[in-house]
């Protein structure tokens, strides 16, 4: 009887058994597409439910009794696929979606991804498919949405701790030498920025924030080159020409490039310090001029498939700046408390400096099986750098003879980084696993000489030159976990890391070690709705770690009255952040917190009893800010398109002033950037941007620095069936890009006034050569190792 009921009712429970297929959904490329919406449809064309795919373009089929269904595949970003589905027979969806082409007022435009992406743990803002891919890697930047660049100094958020990246791997430089190296890094090699509030486990913990320069691959067979030249002018003129070469050809693929630049550089200031004990004022004017007639960037690259299962990957960047010279003349005046200039100091500064830069990685990836992999990344980087100086001081001080000062200065630096890191990954379609260990050692040497001209002759005085040698090893573990549900995405991970350093400061001699265990959690959860709003929450937790040239504490001086020193006890700062993000419809929404702990920065302060200003990096006591940031993209028609980045910010930093006492300085700080953006003909080979940012009063530190904006205009056009590209940039149209930063508070009272030379017009020409087409790449036999897996 049991048999019979069985087979009476087997029929019935095959049927009403559910089936589960799993799909995937990619473009023609082969990239999986996140939150494309995947409809649902019965025989009779009634909606059954709305999917959306997660991060790695999947989504799932079951709950479904229906025999056959129709899915609806849609994405603004690429055309409708429709598809017919057998639920009995189908194993495994593969659909791929292809762009759309319009024509529209007869303007044929093929539709571009969306400028940014949010995802769970970072905000990605894709160049390609930005007028701004023209300009150099520095000017991205700038324009990056959550960026910043006052002072020229890249912040996120109001933050200036920050990691920056090129292909996840961390550049050494920082300040004018970083400036420098993203400025002869062209723009066209740049696939996308990633601006990384909270970074994951898998990332040092060093800097509030991570900002990642992915750069392109080559995806070409053949071979291709482009040549490129561009001519700056600003006060002065400048240009930078070069080339870049491609090779690729079945598993070899190389990438070379050269780029050499000159010119003269210009920056304008003016100081201005009130001393209240003798009621005096000093007003210094300095106009520097600097010429660098070779600037040399070099970077290659080599990619190996050795099997299926293993490739292997070589990489060497280069910049070298043999000489940059230059003559300050820098004229003081001295106001008494009638406003009358009593005395006077001029200043000649003749010096010169050379920089050399490089980095050597080799990274290995070994797919161990269809679900997980193996990496292996080895990094070297050195940073060698001399600047020498002959300062000349004119005295005329009332009541006192004129006379004349005399002192040269040889400061010559050192930095050598080694790294190793081992990162493992497995994930399936709902769980992603990523774990590994990394081991780093920093040594630097600097060497400062000086020596002051008396009796007509040069000595060395041992009492203000000095040797500081430095050593860091650092050594992290981490492991993070990611579950991707569906609807629901979470990932979470901890980062341990133990520091060991030695100073070793040589007059007067000091030296201080230290050691210690830190832990670095981050958490994420973010829920999608059918309709495609998308909610996020975050938390990390970071450590900023203050840079090597930060911690000498040689006197530099600039003059006789002024000088830079460092501090080998400053201590890293910790920090915390905290978001919640909203996206939908290219609406991006950003909720912040962020609180610093002994947050190091550079800080100035007269000293009324010698009339000195220094400027000196120190710990401030802490520092908190709270905000809200929004991007929007508007697609106003086929052929334009409008793109907004606001930003809103209340800041608070505390500090012990000279007094020993303890300051609040706080601020609302807002930031804009709008820009416009147009397709002139219907090959999409004329584009033109229009844009203007805007920074507010801020504050670091002791100092308030003033608002600034800058209005510039981007024009590109592709002649010759797109193998020869010219560029027109104006930049800094209404030359409104100065700031006056200043410090005010018990005793304390200065300014200065700085401009940097932004206002000017590029014009830039590419020319490509060689095979510009991609072709289908071949199939490439599986390895042995892989039947095995």
């Amino acid at each position: 009887m049991y048999k019979l009921l069985v087979f009476l009712f087997l029929p019935i429970l095959m049927f009403s058994q559910q089936q589960k297929i799993e799909g995937t959904v990619t473009n023609a490329q082969n990239e999986k597409l996140a939150l494309v919406s995947v409809e649902v449809f019965n025989s009779e064309n009634t909606l059954l439910k709305t999917l959306t795919t997660n991060e790695n373009g999947g989504f799932t089929l079951e709950g479904i009794s229906e025999k056959t269904i129709k899915l609806v595949i849609k994405d603004l970003e690429y055309g409708t696929v429709e598809k017919n589905v057998d639920m009995e027979k189908q194993d495994e969806l593969q659909i791929v979606l292809k762009k759309e082409i319009q024509e529209i007022q007869e303007v044929v435009m093929t539709r571009q991804k969306p400028v940014v992406k949010r995802k769970i743990d970072r905000l990605e803002f894709n160049v390609e498919n930005s007028n701004i891919s023209s300009l150099n890697a520095w000017e991205i930047l700038k324009k990056t949405p959550g960026v910043t660049a006052g002072n020229d100094v890249l912040a996120i958020k109001g933050s200036q701790s920050i990691l920056v990246t090129i292909n996840d791997k961390k550049v050494m430089l920082t300040g004018d030498e970083l400036k420098s190296l993203l400025e002869n890094t062209q723009g066209d090699e740049v696939k996308s920025v990633e601006v990384i509030t909270n970074p994951p486990a898998k990332y040092e913990a060093s800097g509030s924030a991570v900002l990642n320069i992915v750069l392109k691959k080559n995806k070409i067979e053949g071979y291709r080159g482009v040549l490129y030249s561009k001519y700056v002018q600003s006060q002065y003129a400048k240009g930078v020409a070069g080339l870049s070469q491609y090779y690729k050809k079945d598993k070899l693929s190389v990438m070379g490039s050269y780029y050499r630049g000159t010119g003269t550089y210009y920056r304008e200031g003016t100081d201005y310090v009130n001393y209240i004990e003798d009621q005096t004022r000093w007003i210094s004017t300095m106009n520097r001029k600097d010429q660098n007639k070779s600037q040399n960037t070099v970077n290659v690259n080599l990619e190996y498939e050795i099997d299926s299962l293993t490739n292997i990957s070589l990489n060497y960047s280069g910049s070298f700046s043999p000489k940059s010279f230059g003559t300050y003349h820098v004229p003081t005046l001295i106001y008494n408390n009638q406003n009358i200039a009593e005395s006077n100091y001029l200043t000649v500064n003749d010096h010169n400096s050379r920089s050399i830069n490089n980095s050597l990685s080799f990274q290995a990836d070994r797919k161990l099986n269809e679900k997980s992999q193996l990496t292996w990344t080895n990094y070297f980087a050195g940073n060698n750098a001399r600047k020498y100086q002959n300062v000349l001081t004119y005295l005329d001080f009332v009541n006192q003879p004129p006379k004349e000062n005399n002192f040269l200065t040889n400061n010559r630096s050192d930095v050598q980084l080694y790294s190793t890191q081992a990162d493992y990954q497995w994930k399936n379609e709902k769980w992603e696993l990523e774990s590994g260990a990394k081991y780093s050692f920093v040594k630097t040497s600097s060497q400062l000489d000086f020596s002051d001209n008396e009796n007509g002759q040069f000595q060395y005085r041992a009492d203000k030159s000095n040797v500081f040698d430095y050593k860091e090893h650092n050594f992290a573990l981490y492991s993070s976990l990611a579950y991707n549900p569906g609807k629901w995405n979470f990932k979470a991970g901890l980062r341990a890391e133990k520091t060991d350093l030695e100073g070793v400061v040589s007059e007067p001699y000091e030296m201080n070690k230290n050691d210690y265990w830190k832990l670095f959690p981050t958490a994420y959860a973010q829920y999608t709705t059918e309709s495609k709003h998308q909610f996020g929450l975050s938390y990390g937790k970071r450590i900023s770690r203050p840079s090597y040239s930060w911690l000498n504490p040689a006197k530099s001086y600039y003059n006789l009255f002024s000088y830079f020193q460092g501090d080998p006890k400053l201590k890293a700062t910790i920090i915390h952040n905290l978001n919640l993000t909203y996206t939908w419809k290219e609406w991006n929404l950003d909720f912040y917190y962020r609180k610093e702990l002994y947050p190091s920065m550079e800080i100035s302060f007269q000293e009324p009893s010698t009339n000195q200003l220094i400027y000196h990096y120190t710990n401030i006591e802490k520092a908190q800010a709270y905000g809200l940031s929004l991007y929007k993209n508007f697609q106003i028609k086929p052929w334009w398109s409008l793109s907004l980045s606001e930003n809103l910010e209340h800041n608070e930093n505390y500090f012990i002033g000279v007094d020993d006492l303890l300051y609040k300085n706080k601020i609302w700080n807002w930031t804009s950037n709008v820009s416009t953006s147009f397709t002139l003909d219907k090959n999409s080979d004329w584009k033109l941007e229009l844009g203007h940012q805007y920074n507010s009063p801020s504050i670091q530190g002791t100092f308030r620095i003033s608002g600034s904006s800058s209005t510039y205009l981007v024009m590109n056009r592709k002649f010759l069936n797109k193998k020869l590209e010219a560029s027109l940039f104006f930049n800094d149209i209404f030359r409104t890009s100065g700031e006056k930063i200043s410090t005010k508070y018990a005793n304390q009272d200065n300014y200065f006034l700085d401009y940097r030379d932004t206002r000017n017009f590029i014009i830039s020409l590419k020319f490509n050569f060689g095979n510009q087409s991609v072709k289908n790449t071949k199939t490439i036999k599986k390895a042995d190792e892989q039947d095995r897996m």
